[in-house]
């Protein structure tokens, strides 16, 4: 018969208790943790805004292709709301839930506009833009259209360009273009101007040419030379110490005195000349009293005349002139 092995003593209570403070322990650091979680949470939903009063925004889209739940609404670079829901309509658009908090809806307007962006770099961006500040407030729950921007649809049209670009100018480099020859036809020129008298040649067109153009420049130059000694003896002629001009000089002096003596008998001309007049006009006078003289006598001499042929008639000095023949 096989004896039962004897059970161990009890444990002693004392043994117990750091066991007992450990799982406190354990539970109070969970509790902790948790409610830190819970309370980083909360301060995030009100960091957020998720506390704030809001009011709602719908924007009809044709496609919400890049909107996702939680993105911003922008106004002016700021976010004032947030997205909430996008949902399907009846009509077949994007309805895109917006909630705005009641602190920035002032600055939403009647006549706001709203755009949606999707950059070529970056993701899609709601936009709102109010022009006039002194319309009403935009109401809760407007409904209102939003103008796509999407630069990513310009990408084909810039491809084609960019293929049509290198289309053209695989054609202006190719071995048979009109570039090539006028590039050969710039070099030829270019050589033909670093050869001597090669400017004349490309202007004139040939060689000959060329020379006859330098032949008359020298000729050019040659009379230009012999003008210049023309001149000088000229100068020498005209202005040298013997030269014309000293003698049109003395000569110009003397006129100048001959004309001075002459004004001055002029002046003695124009004395002798009033002097005549003023005897012209005593002699006037003189011939207006003759006149008068002269008609006194005559009426005196008709006066004798008269009174002789009175006496001649009368006795006894009158005479018998009669002639009487035998």
């Amino acid at each position: 018969m096989n004896a039962t092995p004897p059970s161990p003593p009890p444990a002693a209570p004392e043994a117990l208790r750091p066991v007992a403070h450990l799982e406190l322990k354990a539970a109070a650091l969970l509790l902790f943790t948790l409610a830190l979680i819970v309370g980083s949470v909360m301060y995030l939903l009100y960091a957020r805004g998720a506390f704030e009063p809001t009011q709602t925004l719908v924007l009809v889209a044709d496609d919400s292709e890049g909107v996702v739940v939680g993105m911003d609404m922008t106004f002016s670079g700021f976010p004032i709301g947030r997205v909430r829901r996008i949902e399907l309509a009846d009509e077949g658009n994007a309805r895109i839930v917006v909630d705005v908090a009641r602190k920035d809806a002032h600055w939403l307007r009647v006549s706001s506009v709203f755009t949606l962006v999707r950059g070529v770099v970056g993701g899609t961006a709601i936009r709102a833009y109010s022009g006039l500040l002194n319309d009403d407030p935009l109401p809760d729950g407007a409904v209102r259209p939003v103008l796509r921007g999407d630069a990513t649809s310009e990408i084909p049209q810039l491809m084609a360009s960019a293929r049509e670009l290198l289309g053209n100018l695989n054609a202006l480099t190719a071995q048979d273009a009109a570039l090539a020859s006028s590039l050969a036809q710039v070099r030829t020129l270019t050589e033909r101007l670093n050869a001597p008298g090669g400017a004349l040649q490309v202007l004139m067109g040939n060689a000959q040419d060329a020379g006859k153009v330098l032949a008359a420049l020298d000729r050019t130059n040659a009379l230009l030379t012999r003008i210049d000694g023309l001149a000088a003896k000229t100068d020498t002629q005209l202005y040298g110490p013997g030269g014309l001009m000293p003698q049109v000089q003395a000569s110009v002096a003397q006129l100048g005195g001959l004309l001075a003596d002459t004004r001055a008998t002029l002046k003695k001309v124009d004395a002798v000349l009033a002097e005549a007049q003023a005897v012209g006009a005593n002699v006037r006078e003189g011939t207006a009293d003759l006149g008068a003289l002269r008609a006194e006598v005559e009426s005196n001499l008709r006066k004798i005349d008269q009174l002789v042929g009175d006496i001649q008639r009368k006795w006894p000095f009158a005479r018998d002139t009669e002639i009487k023949l035998p």
